[in-house]
């Protein structure tokens, strides 16, 4: 792409290669400014011709005679020669100018991929994060080496490179830019791009004019001429594209956000990969699935600022969105609908089965967590919050809590923007689950209490009871068991008059937990043994596993360890029945623990490594250390 160093990677090695004598008869550069003024092949021969010592008189008088004449001499010359094509915009600018022998080199910089040519390609990508960082340390070194500020603020000049892209032109600028602001610290100009959103804009005002080869040092006007000779699908294309959610964007999402056949959409896609203004990308969590595509972060920027400037655009981009969420709610819907499938329920045909749901997730989290923020703009709050309720069971499953929070708080604003009363109280009850599992009790039961009183307001009973629920699982993370066991009870007898069994079982099980923690184990066991009785009846596995775990926690606390080593033992067959690595990890720790109290300390051991693998696969730090260092403590 522009400005990712193109020239300066060529004029660098071809000063290499002269060091090592590879080039003995010379070097012979052409700037064919492509993408400003272009020099075409008939210019450039000229150029090359004075080079070689044709000029005047000598010089043949016809373009055809001058190539010719071009050639013989390079044919002529035993010293083999280096040609450099400077930044190229079409092959018609430099297929004429080929040596027509294979003596000699020839090196073209370009931002299009000649993909049709039998030559050589050398793709170039923005710099890894440290080589950004030395880039920028040693431009503030070579001008002054007491210049402190990398070692004073290696944060800050680490998020300077992240928002410079890494990008080599855009690192050159905003070096120049500290260099001049001397006195300054690293983080004012971090905070300026913040505040500013846009790093082009803030670099270009900056910028310190032009580099030691003499071109304009600025961002904008590299990115511009890139847009401006698009075609105009292309150019549609790539608007649309800086204006998705996340960091990439699947091919079928793109071909959903600009409203093209799927086909058409990837031969635009890869249009513009041969351009670098996009770049394939393979799915980092479903490597089987297809292509996603990624902007570069300051050409994203560059296109929303081109669409915010017209209006024309900008409604063209808000029908965008609006298409956009329709299809992520269509599919994350049908997705939550396979997570929480029971046997005897209708099957969605979008999804074969739970993995291929979650692989389907997986790979749109990003993008699905930032469509729901669009839920600010009042035209896409209803869209967005439903959106957020289909993404609940997911996170939870994923354990994406940041995420999950996230996106409860833009729902419940987008509910709220909607005057969606149901929905909003909906928002603050998942606010609340979120809010829990992140450790912020005071806030959950905040929330809880605030959707309570909403669906109670409207004469919502069964939400009313999710409430309670919920609140009473608050209550009980808060040491507040007495109050838990009154929620649970109140949950439990509205699902039971309404005679919804699925929701009974799962309020008798929350109602075992707070009995639990109240030292009430006996009670807990048999309220435990009627909600697994209830998950068995419905067929609902995976909750039983939960229940099957839960009893084993309250048979241990009744020191009733051989029965509750049974329980553990039914709930980790469950759990891995549906690859919940997490609640495999919980159910195979507290195993060990079961083992541990009936003096088996070997199986315990082992329990707990098992435990430690499973706690990896999800990226549970704190709970793989504890497993391993409870192992260890068995060996001693």
């Amino acid at each position: 792409m522009g400005g990712v160093g193109k020239t300066a990677l060529a004029l660098e090695a071809a000063h290499r290669a002269r060091a090592q004598g590879w080039f003995p008869g010379g070097t012979l550069f052409v700037d064919l400014r492509g993408y400003d003024d272009p020099v075409t092949a008939d210019q450039a021969v000229l150029a090359l011709l004075d080079a070689l010592g044709v000029r005047d008189e000598e010089l043949p008088p016809t373009a055809d005679r001058q190539y010719e004449a071009y050639r013989r001499l390079l044919a002529e010359r035993r010293d083999r020669m280096l040609l450099i094509l400077d930044n190229a915009s079409d092959p018609a600018q430099y297929l004429p100018l080929l040596p027509g022998t294979d003596h000699h080199r020839m090196l073209i910089t370009s931002r299009d991929r000649p993909d049709a040519l039998p030559v050589r390609l050398i793709d170039l990508e923005v710099l890894p994060t440290d080589d950004s960082v030395a880039l920028l340390t040693r431009a503030l070194h070579s001008t002054d080496e007491r210049d402190d500020r990398p070692a004073r603020e290696p944060g800050a000049l680490r998020e300077l490179a992240n928002l410079c892209g890494h990008l080599p032109l855009a690192l050159q600028i905003a070096a120049g830019m500290l260099r001049r602001r001397r006195r300054r610290g690293i983080a004012t100009l971090v905070a300026e791009i913040r505040e500013a959103g846009d790093a082009t804009a803030v670099l270009d005002h900056g910028s310190p004019g032009t580099d030691l080869y003499g071109r304009s040092l600025v961002l904008r006007p590299v990115l511009e001429t890139s847009y401006r000779r698009l075609p105009p699908d292309q150019a549609r294309l790539l608007r649309l594209l800086c204006l998705t959610p996340g960091a990439d964007t699947s091919t079928e999402a793109v071909a959903e956000f600009a409203g093209l056949d799927i086909q058409l959409a990837l031969s635009l896609l890869e249009d513009l990969d041969a351009r670098h203004l996009v770049t394939p990308v393979s799915s980092s969590v479903n490597p089987a699935s297809a292509m996603r595509w990624r902007l570069h972060d300051l050409v994203r920027a560059f296109g929303a600022g081109v669409v915010e400037l017209d209006e024309g655009l900008r409604k063209e981009g808000e029908a965008a969105r609006e298409q956009m969420l329709r299809f992520y709610l269509r599919w994350a819907d049908a997705a939550d609908e396979r997570l929480r499938w029971l046997p005897g329920m209708a099957e969605t045909s979008q999804f074969e089965g739970r993995g291929q749901a979650l692989a389907w997730l997986d790979g749109e989290r990003a993008g699905l967590v930032a469509a729901v923020g669009w839920g600010r703009n009042e035209r896409f709050a209803d869209t967005a919050a439903r959106l957020a309720e289909c993404l609940a069971e997911y996170l939870v499953w994923r354990r994406h809590f940041d995420d999950w929070i996230t996106v409860a708080e833009a729902a419940r604003e987008a509910a709220h923007r909607s005057g969606d009363r149901l929905g909003e109280a909906i928002a603050w009850g998942n606010l609340g689950n979120a809010l829990q599992v992140s450790d912020r009790v005071d806030e959950a039961i905040e929330a809880h209490t605030r959707a309570r009183s909403l669906f109670q307001a409207a004469g919502e009973r069964d939400h009313e009871a999710s409430a309670w629920g919920n609140l009473g699982l608050a209550l009980v993370k808060a040491g507040r068991a007495d109050e838990a066991i009154e929620a649970h009870t109140r949950a439990r007898n509205l699902y039971q008059a309404a005679g919804h069994r699925h929701y009974e079982a799962s309020a008798l099980n929350n109602l075992g937990v707070a009995l639990s923690e109240a030292g009430r184990a006996e009670e807990a066991i048999d309220t435990h043994g009627s909600a697994r009785d209830l998950f068995q009846a419905i067929g609902d596995r995976h909750r039983e596993g939960t229940v099957w775990h839960n009893l084993g926690i309250a048979l241990r606390a009744a020191s009733r360890a051989d029965e509750a080593i049974e329980a553990y033992g039914e709930a980790l067959k469950l759990f891995q029945e549906f690859e919940d690595w997490y609640n495999v990890g919980l159910a195979l720790s507290n195993l060990a623990r079961a083992q541990e109290a009936a003096h088996r300390p070997a199986e315990a051991r082992t329990a707990y490594l098992r435990s430690a693998d499973a706690f990896t696969r999800v990226d549970a730090p704190t709970e793989v250390a504890e497993a391993r260092t409870r192992a260890a403590d068995l060996d001693t």
